[in-house]
């Protein structure tokens, strides 16, 4: 309840302002009611003449209609002012025009001193220099916008490795490894989802025949380090030999013995059981003679090289001729899986002889460090397959045993394609290394481990190796060397056992279906299918032109004149990038 005292306050203070300031004006009379009378009025002397009027909307802010705080006299004229001003704040004529927008404008300030950096320092002159801030919101939308182009990249990628389309990669991994003749009769083709839902369990091998002889591992390159790497010698007086099934004198004997019904080598076996994996094309003859079943490779095969990125997204190179394409890196994969094989073993003449010499090489002949172990499985009452397999080195353990070794190498050429320097993160972070080359080879270590578990190894090497630098495909280095059981390898990699065998028989009983013949399994190179052709009892023949390279195109060793040339030229042009770094 208001006081009287409030009261008697308030009136004598508006009596005292209308005395002061009083205008007189005249209130026109309504006698019709109340309001203003619907006749106009004639405005008097006293009213404003030329007061401006703009249409508003209800949600535009006026600014002030009086203010009683306003300084009548600034200290400078505002220059501000425009048709966006309010011209509704008349208080004191055009100065007042941009109030409102002061109002709108004001921020708090914070008033606190800024802190005191060191004059002296490692980062004082970074910090002398003036930096514009960058809003919080500007730069959560430059990491979307970002994040957002990386999304449409990754799909696009995807979308061109599924349909192959595009240019992800070379002409010559999408054309198929051989060439099909028009004669050639279709029978079947299977799609890879079907052999996903396969499964077939199998006993434990029976080892009828050992051959050749294998030297012992070094175990000093398992402290092998991107820090004190090793250059990767060549072993040009060793043979290695890439012998067919139907070549090998060894199943020529046993088959003469009915030991088995199917016959095969290790290579052939891992590609088939780790088709589902495969990206490129590749081809393997089957001969139906009686009731066996022979699995062959031809001359020249994809299946002698080893593919490199096969499973990446990233494409490669188009160009045949580039040290960076498809078939340049196969070649060089080769080469390197095939020194660092040797490298690894202790070379001092103490070897691990095996029943029989090697069944290939002459007396003329170094051969390299392999044992073959020629197995036998019994895929069911009737069926039996017996597979030639490698192992390549020997190793004594703790307890004194010998144990059996499977060697591999992994090869690095250019870090900007996986995005992966192993130079850098082998020491620190070797299981991101090992993810990226699952992630772009898994088609190939699926295949190696496939052959270890074949052989009966125990244990299967895997070495990291280097080019000296990544212009240079003749040079290398051994970066690391891994060592894994083939039985846990195979879990972390999700190869399950019983469906590779589970592919291996279905296969089989269908090829056992076939009448007498030549027949070949074509991997599609668009599609993730096989397919099954019946081909001419001559074709792949010596005279049966069917290589995927005519000879000229192949890459070929590099000599010692070509290597010593282009060392020569990588420190050339080391020595220009450090002058042109120092000018």
């Amino acid at each position: 309840m208001v006081s009287l005292f409030s009261l008697v306050t308030a009136e004598t203070c508006l009596t005292s302002l209308w005395s002061v300031q009083m205008v007189s004006f005249n209130v026109p009379y309504n006698p019709d009611g109340w309001g203003p009378p619907e006749a106009p009025v004639p405005l008097g002397s006293h009213h404003l003449q030329h007061a401006p009027y703009a249409p508003f909307s209800k949600a535009d802010k006026l600014g002030r209609i009086a203010d009683w705080t306003r300084n009548p006299f600034p200290s400078r004229p505002s220059g501000r002012g425009g048709a966006d001003a309010s011209v509704f704040d008349l208080a004191f004529g055009d100065e007042s025009l941009g109030a409102a927008d002061d109002d709108s404008s004001f921020r708090l300030v914070d008033g606190r001193p800024a802190p005191r950096h060191p004059r002296f320092g490692p980062r004082w002159r970074f910090q002398q220099q003036r930096q514009l801030p960058q809003r919080k919101d500007e730069e959560v939308e430059a990491r979307r916008r970002e994040a957002e182009k990386e999304r449409q990249r990754r799909d696009r990628l995807y979308n061109q490795n599924r349909a192959g389309g595009g240019q992800r990669r070379e002409a010559a991994a999408f054309r198929s490894s051989v060439d099909i003749q028009p004669e050639w009769a279709m029978l079947d083709q299977i799609p890879f989802s079907t052999f996903s839902k396969l499964s077939y369990a199998v006993g434990e091998p029976e080892d009828l025949v050992a051959c050749g002889a294998v030297e012992f591992y070094d175990r000093t390159y398992d402290r092998v380090n991107p820090k004190s790497d090793r250059k990767l010698e060549r072993f040009k007086n060793r043979t290695f030999f890439k012998v067919t099934t139907t070549d090998d004198p060894v199943i020529r004997r046993l088959a003469n013995e009915d030991k088995a019904t199917v016959f095969a080598t290790d290579t052939i076996l891992a590609a088939l059981m780790c088709s589902p994996r495969s990206v490129y094309s590749w081809d393997i003859v089957v001969q139906r003679v009686g009731n066996k079943l022979f699995f062959d490779k031809r001359d020249g095969s994809q299946l002698d090289l080893l593919s490199v990125n096969e499973t990446s997204q990233e494409p490669l190179p188009e160009a045949k001729e580039d040290i960076n394409s498809a078939y340049s890196l196969s070649v060089e994969a080769a080469y390197v899986n095939q020194n660092f094989s040797q490298q690894v073993l202790v070379r001092d003449g103490n070897r691990i002889a095996f029943e029989e010499p090697n069944p290939f090489a002459s007396e003329s002949e170094e051969p390299a460090s392999v044992g073959y172990r020629y197995r036998r499985w019994k895929l069911d009452e009737n069926i039996s397959l017996v597979a030639r397999c490698e192992v390549h080195g020997a190793m004594v353990d703790t307890k004194g045993g010998r144990s059996l070794l499977t060697i591999n190498a992994l090869n690095e050429f250019d870090p900007k394609y996986s995005g992966v320097d192993w130079r850098q993160k082998l020491e620190t972070q070797r299981g991101a290394v090992l993810a990226t080359e699952l992630k772009n080879n898994a088609n190939k270590l699926a295949r190696w481990t496939a052959q270890a578990l074949l052989s009966g190894a125990d244990v299967m090497k895997l070495g990291y190796v280097s080019r000296a630098h990544p212009r240079d495909h003749f040079n290398h280095v051994i970066l690391s060397v891994q060592g894994y059981k083939p039985r846990e390898f195979a879990m972390q990699i999700n190869l399950n056992t019983s469906n590779m065998w589970g592919i291996v028989k279905s296969i089989v009983d269908l090829c056992l279906k076939l009448n007498e013949g030549k027949y070949v399994l074509v991997k599609d190179p668009a599609k993730p299918q096989v397919r099954i052709y019946e081909v001419p009892a001559d074709a792949f023949e010596n005279d049966y032109v069917e290589e995927p390279l005519p000879e000229e195109e192949q890459v070929q060793p590099p000599t010692e004149e070509e290597s010593t040339a282009t060392s020569a030229a990588v420190a050339a042009s080391k020595d220009a990038e450090e002058k042109d770094a120092d000018v």
